[in-house]
This record gives C-alpha cells, sequence and structure tokens, in this order.
C-alpha cells in the first residue's frame, strides 16, 4: 500500500460522521454543478435539530437539496446559488431559505479572496489517482479558489464522475483533504435535450447565416443554441473552435462530426475550453479523459482579455426580454427570478470586442400565457423589477423570429426602430406610440 493510500483510509469515514463537524453558524460550501454532494447533503439535513443559521454557498445543483426540502428548512439553512439552476428555482419560493447571489461569474474564484472563509466544503469528485488527487470532473469552475479558502474539506466520491483533463486547478490533492467518504456511486445527472420549436429553429437560421469557417463558439443552454449546433453539424462549415463557459452536448456533437478543430485559437490550439459542463451520458462519456478538451477555471474560460482575442469569436445566448433602448433581462421575468447572470456579460462583451466577432442574444419575440394570450418580449421599457443583465452599451446583435438587427453604435431612435421591427407584427403600433411617448421615435420614420 502507497503512502496515499494508508493517507486515504486514515481519512475514509461515513457521511454521518464526516458533517459532525458542521457548527451552528457556519459558512458551508455546496461547490457546484454535478459536484454538489448528495450524501454529504442528506447527513447535515439529519443534523438539522441540532443546528441553526448554518450558511450554505453553492449553485447549479443538478438534484433536489435535502437541506432545502425540510420543512422549517429556513430555521436552520439558508443556502446561497450563484447560478440558479431549475432545481434550486423550485426550492426557492416554498421554503424561504434558497436566494440567489448576484455575481460576475468569471470573478467567483476571485470573491473568495474577499468573502468570509468556509468553514468547510463538501465535493463530489473521481477516485483518488495513482498520485493522490481527486479530479473535479466537469465542474472546474472555482473550487480549487473555493478549497484554497477552506477550513476543512470533505470528499464525497462517486466512481461514475468523468474525469476531466485541464491544464491547471482542476483536481484536489489528499494532503489538502481532511476526510473522505465513498458514495453509493449514483449515476450522474443529466440534462436532457429540449426539442426546438418552430420560432427557435427561425431563430437559429437567423444566427446560422452569420457563421463562417475558422470562427469560435460560445453556446449557452437552451433549445435555440441547440439548433444552432445541429444546423452546424449538417453544414459544410469546418474547423470551428469552442469557447465556452458551460460545455452542452451540441459541442460533443459538432466535435464527432468533425466540425472542430480549435486550430484558429490564439491560445489553447487544437482544444475545446469550458469551466463546466452537463448534459448527456454520452457527454459525460465523451469528455472523460479526453485530452481535447480542457477543463479550466471561469476565470480563465470566460476572461474577456481572453475572449477579444480570439478572431470571429461568436457568443450565442438567450434573453427574456429587451427592451427599446436595447437593455436585455436574462435573469429575471418581472420579479421572478429564472436565472443567474452567469457568464453572458463577458461572452456579450468579449464577442463585442473581438476581430469580426458577434454577441447574439436571442428572445421569442413573443410569449403565450396559460391561458392562450400573446404579449410581447419586446417592450418599451423593461417590467417592474426586471434585472439588466446586458447593458444598452454593449448589446450587439438581438435575434428574434422575425429577425436580427445589430444596435453596436446606434442612436436611441435608431434603436427603437430596428427593434420593433423585429417585433410581432400585432404589437408594432403599440410600440411605436409607446416609443413617441418616451422620446426616442423620430416622427419621419412614423409608418
Amino acid at each position: 500500500m502507497n503512502e496515499f493510500l494508508k493517507e486515504y483510509q486514515s481519512k475514509l469515514t461515513t457521511a454521518d460522521e464526516a458533517v459532525k463537524c458542521v457548527k451552528s453558524g457556519d459558512w458551508v460550501d455546496y461547490s457546484w454543478n454535478l459536484a454538489v454532494p448528495i450524501e454529504l447533503d442528506q447527513a447535515l439535513a439529519k443534523r438539522a435539530p441540532e443546528l441553526h443559521d448554518v450558511k450554505i454557498r453553492g449553485g447549479l445543483s443538478m438534484h433536489p437539496l435535502a437541506v432545502c426540502d425540510l420543512e422549517d428548512a429556513a430555521d436552520h439553512f439558508t443556502y446561497n446559488s450563484a447560478h440558479v439552476s431549475g432545481v434550486e428555482r423550485k426550492h426557492m419560493a416554498p421554503k424561504g431559505n434558497v436566494f440567489y447571489t448576484p455575481i460576475r461569474y468569471s470573478e467567483l474564484p476571485s470573491y473568495y479572496d474577499n468573502m468570509e472563509p468556509n468553514d468547510v466544503m463538501m465535493i463530489r469528485t473521481c477516485p483518488m489517482d495513482e498520485h493522490g488527487f481527486f479530479n473535479f470532473g466537469p465542474n472546474t469552475s472555482h473550487l480549487a479558489a473555493a478549497a484554497r479558502h477552506s477550513k476543512h474539506i470533505i470528499i464525497e466520491v462517486n466512481e461514475n464522475m468523468p474525469k476531466c483533463l485541464g491544464g491547471f486547478e482542476q483536481e484536489i490533492h489528499i494532503s489538502k483533504v481532511d476526510a473522505i467518504i465513498e458514495s453509493s456511486n449514483q449515476p450522474m445527472e443529466t440534462v436532457a435535450d429540449s426539442e426546438p420549436t418552430d420560432v427557435d429553429i427561425k431563430i437559429a437560421k437567423l444566427i446560422f447565416e452569420e457563421l463562417s469557417d475558422g470562427c469560435c463558439l460560445q453556446l449557452g443552454i437552451g433549445k435555440t443554441p441547440n439548433a444552432v449546433g445541429s444546423m452546424i453539424a449538417e453544414s459544410d462549415l469546418k474547423d470551428l473552435g469552442v469557447q465556452t463557459e458551460m460545455y452542452v452536448d451540441a459541442f460533443m456533437k459538432l466535435a464527432k462530426a468533425g466540425k472542430i478543430t480549435g486550430r484558429n485559437k490564439p491560445f489553447d490550439v487544437g482544444r475545446q475550453s469550458y469551466a463546466f459542463a452537463a448534459g448527456s451520458q454520452e457527454m459525460y462519456d465523451y469528455l472523460d479523459n479526453n485530452p481535447e478538451c480542457l477543463a479550466a477555471p471561469v476565470s480563465y474560460t470566460n476572461d474577456i482579455a481572453h475572449l477579444q482575442q480570439i478572431p470571429n469569436f461568436m457568443s450565442i445566448n438567450s434573453g427574456i426580454n429587451v427592451d427599446l433602448f436595447g437593455q436585455v433581462a436574462s435573469e429575471t421575468a418581472g420579479l421572478r427570478h429564472i436565472s443567474g447572470a452567469g457568464g453572458q456579460q463577458d461572452f456579450v462583451m468579449g464577442a463585442y470586442l473581438s476581430p469580426g466577432g458577434k454577441s447574439f442574444l436571442c428572445i421569442p419575440a413573443v410569449r403565450t400565457g396559460k391561458d392562450g394570450s400573446r404579449s410581447s418580449n419586446i417592450v418599451p421599457t423593461l417590467p417592474q423589477g426586471a434585472v439588466v443583465t446586458a447593458t444598452r452599451t454593449n448589446t450587439h446583435f438581438v435575434v428574434t423570429e422575425y429577425g436580427k438587427v445589430n444596435l453596436k453604435g446606434m442612436s436611441t431612435w435608431e434603436r427603437a426602430e430596428k427593434l420593433i421591427g423585429i417585433a410581432a407584427p400585432e404589437f408594432y403600433d403599440e410600440l411605436v406610440s409607446q416609443a413617441e411617448q418616451m422620446g426616442i421615435w423620430r416622427k419621419s420614420n412614423k409608418k
């Protein structure tokens, strides 16, 4: 038995024993994405009666959280998400103990330099390798930085976690770990591809027209980016690159179709760079031990200084509303929280500054209510409580099923005219009237 195996055995324990280190008032880090623990979370929830004011940091959990499912959860735990997943969003309202932490995602590693340190950090990882390292899997993001600022670290080993190669900060050594539990090896949580609607396909076609051989892609999650990926896979485009925050199935499909070479990237040539990944089991199998894919900290993958150096960098993301000034709300529908800002600001600006680069924000023109009523997602001003994610000063292309407009360098009346031009025709007159009242409509343009 080598020295690392001896140390491993000395630190091996049960989940119930491991979480005994958590005290009332502690800050506990639950990691990120697929690294969010399951069995340690369940064990901590069992200790609720004896704990109060335990503050948890996390984000993008792919499974329900036991500490948030408790009937009296808010009396014991407060969960703070840096990027709310669908699962976490369902936890928000009922118990009143789940909150969003507004962040600029690329800076998340550095936030740990200034935040109150973690008293305890829990990380779901790959099994330890022969050198004593636990790979973070498709969750590199900010985990190394969080671990550096943690007083006590517990590892939850899962043999199904794909081992994701990178260049730096994609693993933690056993010497930095205080306790280890071996889980029951649940399969990794997956995200199913949603079938694109006719609207998604129309928007994707408009974006596809702007792509060219050798461009570098960032795709957000959603039906429109998936539709764009499918179109590329069936096209003649070649020599594409990948520099993204979230690695999704579309990239894997493009790589398997021979569309991605990364030969035109000014750095990480030939490699697909990403901060974290979530998708199908096929994608996890593809990422596992694949040297073509580079898992790196989000401070590297999303760095605007890097992104703007990539020629023809194409960023494709989604929004909820856009107002006639060009402000895009991508996080909330009014006061209702939908998602986090993530790296949208970074990629919008990186593509905006890239030589030949283009940033696309995809917004279906119409929202249909449960009662069948239709309302415009292009609005005079954003709804009360809506959070601006892409500011009007750096919004580039806005795309709906009715067209695409480039707002770069446009005055207020030009923006209003262009955006009304890609709204659903049934809302045209109303939007023109509102633009006139707001003083951003030229009468000579009135139709």
